[in-house]
């Protein structure tokens, strides 16, 4: 078996869905091209959500009331690993994220399978909002200096998890924690001498009027209030700001992009180079 089709076999695609019933079907199934497991947690939606996923080959867990994007990925995370995932994919549901880019994280993998990979959205990010852009480098400043090692995008929800790191995560994953959850696992897995891989995304626009879940305000204030915490439980943690920026690692070297078409499957990633693409191996932090 070709490594492409064991990871195919082997990971999973994770969904959180909150009243995407214009999106969510198409996601997923674009998705199950790529995985053969893929498990949407509909998060108590009111509209179709559930509805709109009827006869597709997934898996899918509901909510009976909102609980939160922490609470529906931590849901799907104790899912995926009790079926025996060797890692997650999580993207989201409303069409932002490609899921013909899941291919670039499976080849990341190949490279440092234990890594936390991250989709960075950063060019596109700064075109199309720059007051969405400006909030998303404030969270990637504290969450850099408490990881102790350069962010790229914090709040992507592109990501793929190892299994081995998400067994040994234990975080709050109520409503209030939502988007925090998300930026706390890049500190934790920091913590634990993980390292992270960035890899270029595109971002295609969000359908229909519904507006981002995320809360540019809120959920910024909320981060940086789990930051500050975590940086005064740790003396305010002044090597951590010194390995973010100044004494900064050799340049992050993004994976080549490589998107491969349904019609091509997976069998091409067999065929890639080597690309480098992680940061140097972080430090273990006192």
């Amino acid at each position: 078996m070709s490594r492409s089709t064991a990871a195919a076999h082997d990971f999973w695609v994770l969904i959180p869905a909150y009243n995407e019933e214009p999106t969510v079907r198409e996601v997923a199934a674009r998705a199950r091209r790529y995985c053969a497991h893929v498990l949407v947690v509909d998060d108590g939606s009111t509209d179709g959500t559930c509805e709109a996923l009827a006869g597709l080959d997934i898996i899918l867990l509901r909510n009976e009331q909102n609980r939160g994007k922490a609470d529906s990925l931590w849901r799907g995370f104790e899912q995926a690993l009790a079926q025996g995932a060797a890692g997650i994919i999580t993207l989201d549901a409303d069409g932002q994220h490609a899921p013909e880019e899941i291919p670039s994280f499976i080849a990341a993998t190949f490279k440092d399978p234990d890594a936390l990979v991250v989709g960075a959205r950063r060019s596109l990010q700064q075109k199309r909002s720059s007051w969405r852009y400006l909030a998303n480098r404030i969270a990637d400043f504290w969450i850099a200096w408490a990881a102790g090692c350069p962010i790229e995008d914090s709040q992507s929800g592109f990501r793929f998890y190892p299994a081995r790191l998400l067994r040994d995560l234990t975080l709050k994953h109520g409503r209030q924690q939502s988007f925090v959850f998300e930026s706390e696992v890049m500190i934790e897995t920091a913590r634990r001498g993980v390292r992270f891989v960035f890899i270029p995304i595109g971002v295609a626009p969000r359908v229909g009027a519904r507006t981002s879940h995320f809360r540019p305000v809120v959920d910024i204030v909320r981060i940086t209030k789990m930051i500050v915490l975590k940086l005064l439980s740790r003396g305010l943690y002044p090597q951590g700001f010194y390995r973010a920026f100044i004494r900064r690692p050799d340049p992050i070297m993004r994976l080549q992009r490589m998107v491969v078409t349904p019609r091509a499957g997976m069998a091409d990633l067999d065929n890639q180079e080597s690309v480098p693409c992680a940061l140097p191996a972080q430090e273990m932090q006192s």
